[in-house]
């Protein structure tokens, strides 16, 4: 269950359950740290789990304009202050939580011990993509995250998703529309300008695990195996037959390969 944290001078909702070396998982866009439900009863038995709802997502405080993956990364950091965390954490994100891993990275790699990059990219949107991105924004912030949903559900998961868990699909479509309007739209319009990382992903002296779906449309594997293989300590997992949300579509086969790299590093 969630509890409020001042931090970052807004209320931010977060999940936080069981004790020993402190995990933080960091949910995607448009969604929320419900996303990680299954992650949190796994790894609460032998991890302090941190899941927040970042900045105008979920339960937390809404900022309107536009939120880069720096201050994610630094709202993140500031939360990790306010739950008295001093401990270096694994931060696991997915697809913009991956962006926000790398901008985390980039500012407080003290606090780091391991990544886990989920579905997720170094490279930025294309100008043609930006701009598509930017004119999503405004229209969300007229109409609600209507037109994210429609645009961005049928691409989510995997064959195997769609025949067979209907209820999954449901449930992130209910999540993404109940995400605040205004807070969708000023993550869209930072997704629209961030970082290329790909000259830095050679110094990310980190342990680092790269995890993709094989049937990820929106980045899909081919990406992320180039993106494991410019790190200089990764260690790649596919999942087949599942897409974009390889965590919420097939939790027990990310869960043993997220805790077989937690032994190792």
């Amino acid at each position: 269950m969630s509890r409020t944290v001042h931090a970052s001078g807004i209320d931010m909702a977060v999940d936080e359950r069981g004790m020993g070396e402190p995990l933080l998982f960091v949910h995607g866009f448009p969604l929320d740290a419900t996303m990680w439900e299954r992650q949190l009863d796994y790894f609460a038995g032998t991890h302090r789990v941190i899941a927040p709802d970042l900045r105008g997502f979920g339960k937390s405080g809404v900022t309107p304009g536009e939120i880069t993956m720096e201050r994610y990364a630094d709202d993140l950091a500031d939360l990790l202050d306010a739950l008295g965390i001093r401990q270096k954490v694994v931060l696991c994100g997915l697809s913009m939580g991956g962006y926000i891993a790398f901008a985390f990275w980039h500012r407080h790699r003290a606090r780091l011990k391991a990544l886990v990059l989920a579905d997720t990219r170094a490279t930025p949107d294309t100008p043609q993509a930006a701009g598509d991105r930017r004119a999503m924004a405004d229209r969300v912030a007229r109409e609600g995250p209507g037109p994210v949903v429609e645009q961005m559900a049928p691409k989510l998961v995997g064959s195997a998703t769609v025949q067979g868990n209907p209820k999954l699909i449901e449930r992130l479509r209910a999540m993404m529309l109940a995400a605040p309007a205004e807070g969708v739209a000023a993550a869209a319009r930072g997704l629209a300008r961030r970082q290329d990382w790909t000259s830095k992903l050679s110094e990310i002296d980190l342990p680092t695990l790269v995890v993709a779906g094989s049937e990820d449309a929106i980045t899909p594997a081919e990406g992320m195996r180039e993106l494991a293989a410019a790190l200089p300590d990764a260690r790649y997992v596919e999942i087949p037959g599942v897409g974009h949300m390889s965590p919420t579509e097939d939790p027990a086969t990310f869960n043993a390969a997220l805790a077989d790299f937690l032994k190792s590093c």
